[in-house]
C-alpha cells in the first residue's frame, strides 16, 4: 500500500495547519500578546517550509541507512530527531526575535518541542483511519476487499 500524491499533500498541508496553531497558541499562552504570537505563528510557515526542504535534500545526500528495501528505522528515526532540532532552533530564533525576550523565546521552543511530538503522533494516528487516498497493489486489494466482504 501507499498514499496517493493527493493524500500526502492534504497530509502535509493538515499538518502545517496543526503546527502553525500549536505555535500561535503555545505562543500566545507564554507571551500573552496575540499579536507576537500570530507573527511567529505566520512567520513559521514560510521558513518551516524552506527549512524542510532544505533538511529533506540534505538527507538525499547521505547514504546512511538506504537498503534496496528502502529507508531503515534508525534511518527514519534519526531523521524525525533531526528534523525536530532543527524545527525547534527555527521556534526559538523566530520567538526571540519577534518579541526580544529570550526566557520566552526558550518556553516557547521547549513547550512546542513536546506539543509537537504528541500532536505529530495524533495527527498520524487520525490519517491511519482515513482510508481515502492509498493507493493498493493488485494483491493487497484482493485482501482489503475479502476482508471487508466477511466482515
Amino acid at each position: 500500500m501507499e498514499d496517493s500524491h493527493a493524500r500526502s499533500l492534504c497530509k502535509g498541508i493538515s499538518w502545517r495547519i496543526t503546527g502553525t496553531l500549536d505555535t500561535i497558541f503555545v505562543a500566545f499562552f507564554i507571551t500573552g500578546h496575540i499579536g507576537n504570537a500570530v507573527t511567529i505563528g505566520v512567520t513559521e510557515v514560510i521558513t518551516k517550509i524552506l527549512l524542510y526542504y532544505g533538511h529533506e535534500r540534505l538527507w538525499n545526500i547521505i547514504r546512511w541507512g538506504r537498503t534496496q528495501k528502502g529507508p531503515t528505522n534508525a534511518r527514519s528515526l534519526t531523521k524525525g530527531i533531526t528534523w525536530r532540532v532543527v524545527g525547534t532552533i527555527d521556534t526559538i530564533f523566530l520567538s526571540y526575535l519577534i518579541t526580544g525576550q529570550t526566557v520566552n523565546a526558550f518556553k516557547i521552543g521547549g513547550t512546542e518541542l513536546i506539543t509537537k511530538v504528541l500532536l505529530y503522533y495524533l495527527h498520524e494516528r487520525l490519517w491511519a483511519l482515513i482510508k481515502w487516498g492509498r493507493v493498493y497493489k493488485d494483491s493487497e486489494k484482493e485482501e482489503v476487499l475479502e476482508k471487508q466482504s466477511v466482515s
